[in-house]
């Protein structure tokens, strides 16, 4: 029996999504997997690094993702680097886009351009420790919850309404790299939850509120959504 015409319909329901990297892309690669499940309602259009070179080109390439580079480097202003962003994404025309370790603060103008369609995910439970550093900061400040945080971005670095969270302890022998560790496996799973049931409609922005469904699976820490804005 011939399925093509049924798998051509399911892809097509699919929202395009692009990602933006600026290293390995080890949540672009979590995003990527979530893929492969044909019910999942995503498909990645394109991965943009801001940085040549990084692993994440080439794990995206390796599962079939066009992936380019666009440097702020080779431009002369922010205003120019991210008008070439909006035009790459513009042949794609994707309904949401994924920031997933990218490490550029996105100006008002553009992230005006997409409101509402840009994803970030955040090594803390926002709004404690913003920027860098996070996990080195958590283990200083003594907190006993760590976690990650997926938000809707602003041009307001790490702002944004948050959408979920997910924690972790904080052990009593913890370094830092235990921690981000045990932090990166939440993130993870976080990340491509939200995104499928963002894709899906359970969630979406109003003004700058995060509104559920009345079908929004309201879950605990085992799967990862143990906070919900």
């Amino acid at each position: 029996m011939n399925t093509a015409p049924t798998q051509t319909s399911a892809l097509s329901k699919r929202k395009r999504v692009a990602i933006l990297i600026s290293g390995r892309g080890s949540n672009m690669a979590a995003l990527i997997a979530a893929t492969m499940d044909s019910d999942y309602p995503v498909i990645i259009s394109k991965v943009i690094s801001s940085k040549a070179d990084v692993s994440g080109l080439e794990i995206a390439r390796s599962n079939g993702i066009e992936a380019i580079t666009i440097e702020r480097s080779a431009f002369d202003s922010t205003s120019d680097y991210e008008a070439a962003l909006i035009e790459e994404l513009a042949l794609d025309e994707p309904a949401y886009i994924c920031l997933a370790g990218y490490m550029r603060l996105l100006t008002e103008k553009f992230v005006n351009r997409f409101n509402g369609r840009i994803l970030n995910i955040h090594p803390s439970l926002l709004p404690s420790f913003k920027g860098l550093d996070t996990h080195h900061r958590a283990i200083e400040s003594g907190v006993r919850l760590h976690g990650c945080s997926v938000h809707f971005v602003t041009a307001t670095l790490d702002d944004g309404p948050i959408i979920a969270q997910a924690s972790v302890p904080v052990l009593p022998n913890d370094d830092e790299e235990d921690l981000a560790a045990r932090v990166l496996v939440a993130e993870h799973q976080l990340y491509p939850k939200v995104l499928g049931l963002l894709a899906s409609d359970a969630i979406r922005l109003s003004g700058m509120r995060v509104v559920f469904s009345d079908t929004f699976p309201v879950t605990n820490s085992k799967n990862c959504l143990s906070s919900i804005a």
